[in-house]
């Protein structure tokens, strides 16, 4: 495995902390900004579609530019909007810090899954993303239930705190291990800039899978972003028991990210048709049996699991189908998947504000996920109609093996010839 991967992993943990943690501590900011559920619910929808902004303007902006001084200035970014939310006096300033941390998150990612995708062979690419997105899953796994019994313990801003200080940590990994691109790896560089990069969205299996992102990953988290209520509310857990759970729900994103990514280096297609099925199920199953507390349990082991099993694959589709210029629609499906997010956060605020209990943001997840199911079945033909006889979606667009060994696979221009 290339080290750098690990630094890409760790500014990864650093972004998910921020973006999850606040879920598990909602109830506190609510109350110390005197605001509702619901209005704490922007600070999460908010950052959202802060990171859609970032994923686009941006990643769009620096297409020009050598990749490791981007995210170098993209993880200061993210360091600054969580000083300005740990130091936050009211609603407003603290929704300001969300948004600055926000904007780094897109790009991030973006230029970041193409940065390791690049450093292994074209079989290993959704793998390379999985592992950096394993970030995201430790994030959950021990990040965000200790961030959020730090946060109950020591107040909220303490976590926040945390995060700054984990930011800088992470500055430093990127600085030190993530290697330096030539001048002829510039981000976009090979692909004509950034009109090459906007190329790309001629495709309409672009179009479909950023649908599918927004659709699918906006499910799991429609459900997931009012879970602490849901927990305490309908289950019958205390407050101190929820930190714990979301270790639980942490274990399964680790669990699938990882099985997700391999499976998707063999099918991409096949893996997102047969998770999202199993998600909208694990979502039905939850939304009928969340007063169980046995149930709410593995509940949020598979809805972690199947909920994100389908980042890698969602990330590489978007990728394979751009036409060999993957840096700007890498940040588009990234963006994507926070659309998703604000999208299943708004609608799992309006049903409860409309008095339809703490369980209708789950039945609203499964209703968002089964709209992406239908739209990954429609582009799933589509790609097999367009495939040449005799061979697979994947097969059609896979590049030829480099017959200058694996130094040569390693470059941005057979990233490109995806």
């Amino acid at each position: 495995m290339p080290i750098g991967l690990i630094a890409l992993a760790l500014g990864g943990f650093g972004i998910g902390l921020t973006e999850f943690v606040i879920m598990g501590l909602l109830p506190e900011v609510a109350a110390d900004f005197r605001v509702t559920e619901a209005t704490a619910g922007w600070l999460i929808s908010g950052y959202a579609l802060a990171v859609v902004v970032g994923a686009l303007v941006l990643t769009a902006a620096v297409t020009r530019f050598e990749r490791k001084p981007v995210l170098v200035v993209l993880m200061v970014l993210f360091i600054a909007g969580n000083f300005v939310s740990a130091i936050a006096p009211d609603y407003a300033l603290m929704m300001a810090g969300r948004i600055i941390a926000a904007l780094a998150h897109g790009a991030f990612f973006g230029i970041g899954a193409v940065v390791a995708a690049s450093m292994v062979a074209p079989t290993k690419k959704a793998g390379a993303i999985a592992i950096m997105f394993t970030g995201l899953t430790a994030a959950n796994v021990l990040g965000v239930p200790f961030g959020t019994m730090l946060g109950q313990a020591a107040g909220w801003r303490s976590t926040f705190w945390a995060i700054t200080g984990i930011g800088v940590l992470a500055l430093v990994g990127i600085l030190a291990l993530v290697p330096k691109t030539g001048a002829g790896e510039a981000t976009g560089s090979a692909a004509g800039g950034l009109r090459g990069e906007l190329r790309a969205f001629r495709s309409g299996q672009v179009w479909l899978s950023i649908f599918v992102t927004i659709l699918g990953y906006g499910g799991m988290f429609g459900a997931f972003t009012y879970v602490a209520y849901t927990l305490t509310e309908v289950t019958g857990f205390s407050a101190a028991t929820v930190p714990w759970l979301l270790i639980i729900f942490g274990v399964g994103l680790f669990i699938g990210n990882t099985v997700g990514g391999k499976a998707a280096d063999c099918n991409v297609d096949r893996t997102l048709l047969v998770v999202l099925a199993a998600l909208v199920l694990v979502l039905v199953v939850f939304a009928l049996t969340s007063a169980s507390q046995p149930m709410t349990i593995a509940s949020m082991v598979l809805l972690g699991g199947f909920g994100f099993a389908t980042v890698p694959g969602l990330q590489m589709r978007v990728m394979k189908y751009a036409d060999g210029a993957p840096t700007l629609a890498s940040g588009a499906n990234i963006g994507a998947f926070n659309v998703g997010n604000a999208l299943g956060a708004w609608m799992g605020g309006v049903t409860i504000t409309a008095g339809l209990g703490y369980t209708s943001p789950i039945w609203a997840g499964a209703g968002i996920t089964l709209l992406g199911l239908g739209v990954m079945a429609f582009a799933a033909m589509a790609a097999k109609k367009g495939a040449p006889r005799g061979t697979t979606p994947d097969d059609a667009r896979r590049p030829a093996p480099s017959a200058a060994g694996p130094e040569a696979a390693r470059t941005d221009a057979e990233l490109q010839r995806l």
